[in-house]
Order: C-alpha cells, then structure tokens, then sequence
C-alpha cells in the first residue's frame, strides 16, 4: 500500500508542525507584507495559505464526510481573507486532520475514493491511498511557496525538515 495509517499520522503531524511554523513566521509581517502580489501561483502569501486551507477542508470533507468549503479552486485564494478568522480556521483544520489520521487503520486506507472534481469539470474514482498521498504532498508544495514568500519578505520561518519534527524518533 501506497499510503498505511502511521505515514498519515506522521504526515499529518508535520503538517500541523509546519503550519505553526509559518504563521508564527507570518504573523511577524504587517497586513500589506503579508497581502502583496509575489508572483505566487495564488499571489500573496495570505492568498497561498487561504487556497491551501480550501483545498484541506475539501479533501478532508472527501475523506470524513464532513463539511465542504465553499467556492472552488479560483475563489480558493480569497475564501479566507480575515487574518485572524483564517487562524483559528487553519487551527482547527489542522487538529481535525491529526484526529482523522489517528483514527485509522489499514482498510480506511483501501479501496477507491469517487468525487466530483472541479478542476477536471468530471466525476473521478482513485485509489484511496494515492488521494491521502497527495492530500499531504499538496500541503508540502504549497508550504514550500509560502517559505520562500515569507523569507523573500525579510520573515525567517522555522526548519522543514520531516527527519528533525520535534518529538519523532
């Protein structure tokens, strides 16, 4: 298997760990700083974060069942535009995604998962596993976006290094 219950548990914790990183990083800049045109694919560093927090809550809602974000990949970037409303949004995804990873076990992670893409205008079918595997490389790549953003603008984000997580091994 592609994905197992502890590489999503792992995951899922560098990405709660991450996150914290760079909002601790990004709180440091001023509103404009952290609003201004970068060349980004979702623009500013706000714009990057409140796409990658959509697209968390849409593949999580795929994967518990629960509530989908509004809007779709184009509006993805400006969904979440209140600072401190994004926090406690971000917060929240991120302790759902952890809880969701420490719930599994190996058949949560078998079979196909089916939906509607948006991006693809058609209905898809994929193996579960590979969906949880891209959910988490999604993150990472958007992450790595926001990194050279927040250090371009004179922010100094944390290690991203998976092997020196605090508390592994």
């Amino acid at each position: 298997m592609i994905a197992t219950p502890d590489y999503a548990r792992l995951m899922a914790r560098y990405n709660a760990w991450q996150n914290d990183s760079l909002l601790a990083a990004a709180k440091t800049l001023d509103p404009v700083d952290r609003t201004a045109e970068r060349g980004a694919f979702f623009g500013s560093i706000t714009g990057t974060l409140s796409h990658l927090l959509w697209a968390d809550l849409l593949w999580m809602s795929r994967f518990d069942g629960g509530e989908t974000p509004e809007g779709g990949i184009g509006e993805s970037a400006a969904l979440f535009d209140d600072w401190q409303d994004y926090l406690a949004r971000r917060e929240a995804a991120d302790r759902r995604i952890v809880d969701w990873a420490e719930g599994l076990d190996e058949a949560a992670l078998g079979g196909d998962l089916t939906w509607h893409s948006g991006a693809l205008g058609r209905e898809v079918t994929k193996p579960r596993a590979v969906c949880v595997v891209h959910f988490f490389n999604h993150q990472t790549h958007h992450r790595g976006q926001v990194h050279a953003m927040l250090t371009a603008a004179g922010a100094r984000p944390g290690d991203t290094d998976l092997a020196f997580m605090p508390g592994e091994g």
